[in-house]
């Protein structure tokens, strides 16, 4: 049996046709439109100046909560940091670490009123291996000693800079940026090594801080000034370019005015032990024996340097701080990439600033494995964030802006240091931490040089998310990365603008 067809009524066969050519316009009028943007909104206008008005509103808003009128009465009469301290982070912000090493380093050294931080952190790094070779229980090296050529060194430098970029206007970016802070008090891991090489180390009873190595801001900003003035002289003689008469007055200029700075430096700090010669230095060793040391600085200093710190696990290599170079974290640049800054140093012979820019894991690795190998390591950070140094805590969790203000702060680490939010501005030194089972850091120990009256008597403890956050630098061993990161420093280095945050100086 066969299927059957009828005819469809005209009535609705004239209908059907027309709700389709309906259905045909309407899909060509959307092909035509669909590329025509909507009609635009009508702009809301900007505010330009502020109104009282506005303001009065505003204010209106905020007082109607008496959440906000706690506040304005709360904050009338404290800091807003330890109003809004978390008080469920300090519990687990614990001075308890499973991995310390055997030989911290005392006692708690004081900067005082100087930003001399990266030499008490070197000089608290390169103490160990001499407390160790000269059976010590306590054992500060003079931080003042390297100061004093440090400062020399820097003027050299910044002279050197100046003549460099004669060419260019004296309103330049870069000319400005060194003109800024020509002899800061602070400096790098690359820095001090070069200063430990090339004028050594002594003992701090030797070279103890004169009164201007603690408060060093009125001898820096004499020295600074006269810096300036003498370096607008040596921008119009090196501007002669062909001119042998006036290349000579350049050099004798130099000259005069390095004696010049010289003069400044020694008088304000007092002439320290000369590099070159021995120095007799009489101490007790740890069982109370009296015993006497003859070497030069640049001897004491190449035992330091030289040194090789026997592992705690056969496992491990020794360590040595010959070996040491900077591993960073800045996700702004490109990873296992080598990174300098332009035009930034001390010492014009010695080796140039250089970082190893690595993921963070990589960093925190690194330092387990120095830890794991019983030498504490020098880190850079931006301490002044999320950290209470009463309490000696650096957590991340630590003030609780939303309950106070109702805001919070969603820049990354990479858009801080774009911004200038953030930068390595503090060095100190990590001498334990605590891992989980997985080797999973929790908290670090942080010796910090701010002296005993801050803190756990001069120490403090770190979260590993502040450390994820505000924590720039590890110097490390080179023998305690992998060869691919070793490899790093065989690279050209990418070059920073002097200006770059990279160039903060610790």
């Amino acid at each position: 049996m066969g299927s059957t067809y009828s005819t469809p009524e005209p009535v609705k066969e004239k209908a059907a046709l027309a709700k389709m050519d309906m259905a045909r316009i309407s899909m060509e009028q959307d092909l035509r439109t669909r590329d025509t943007p909507p009609p635009p909104y009508p702009a809301r206008e900007r505010i330009r100046s502020l109104t009282l008005p506005r303001m009065k509103d505003w204010s209106e808003t905020l007082m109607s909560d008496a959440k906000n009128r706690l506040a304005v009465s709360t904050f009338a009469g404290q800091p807003y940091e330890q109003i809004l301290t978390d008080r469920r982070s300090l519990q687990s912000d614990l001075h308890v670490f499973n991995l310390t090493v055997p030989v911290e380093g005392a006692p708690i050294t004081n900067q005082r009123s100087s930003g001399r931080c990266w030499l008490f952190a070197a000089t608290n790094v390169f103490r160990v291996p001499q407390m160790k070779a000269y059976q010590l229980r306590d054992f500060e090296l003079s931080q003042a000693y390297l100061f004093y050529w440090d400062k020399i060194e820097k003027a050299n430098w910044f002279f050197e800079q100046i003549i460099a970029t004669a060419d260019e206007d004296l309103s330049s970016r870069l000319v400005q940026k060194l003109c800024e802070d020509p002899v800061t008090d602070g400096g790098q891991w690359d820095m001090v090594a070069n200063l430990v090489h090339k004028y050594g180390l002594v003992p701090h009873a030797l070279y103890p801080d004169a009164f201007h190595a603690q408060n060093s801001s009125k001898m820096n900003w004499l020295l600074t000034a006269k810096l300036r003035e003498q370096a607008l002289i040596l921008r119009k003689l090196a501007a002669k370019k062909g001119d042998g008469q006036a290349s000579h007055a350049l050099a004798a200029s130099k000259e005069q005015f390095l004696q010049e700075i010289h003069s400044l430096v020694t008088l304000l700090l007092g002439p320290p032990p000369s590099p070159d010669k021995p120095f007799v230095w009489q101490y007790y060793d740890a069982h109370g024996t009296a015993r006497e040391v003859r070497q030069t600085p640049v001897e004491f200093g190449q035992q330091a340097i030289r040194s090789q710190t026997r592992a705690l696990s056969r496992n491990s290599p020794a360590v040595s701080p010959g070996r040491f170079f900077s591993l960073v974290h800045d996700p702004r640049n490109e990873r296992n990439r080598l990174l300098t800054v332009d035009k930034l140093g001390n010492v014009l012979e010695g080796r140039p600033l250089t970082y190893v820019n690595v993921e963070m894991q990589t960093l925190k690795k690194a330092v387990i494995a120095m830890l794991k190998a019983g030498h504490p390591v020098f880190f850079g950070c931006d301490v002044g964030k999320f950290s209470d140094r009463d309490l000696g805590v650096m957590d991340a969790d630590l003030t609780n802006l939303a309950l106070g203000f109702n805001i919070s702060l969603g820049m990354n680490k990479a858009e801080r240091l774009a911004s200038g939010e953030s930068a390595m501005t503090h060095a100190m030194v990590i001498t334990a931490v605590h891992l989980l089972d997985n080797d999973e850091p929790v908290r670090w120990r942080v010796e910090n040089s701010w002296g005993e009256g801050v803190g756990e008597k001069g120490w403090f403890v770190m979260t590993d998310r502040w450390m994820d956050e505000y924590t720039f630098q590890a110097v490390v061993d080179s023998n305690f990365v992998s060869a691919d990161v070793r490899s790093i420093l065989e690279q050209t280095p990418k070059i920073l603008p002097r200006w770059d945050p990279m160039g903060v100086l610790a």
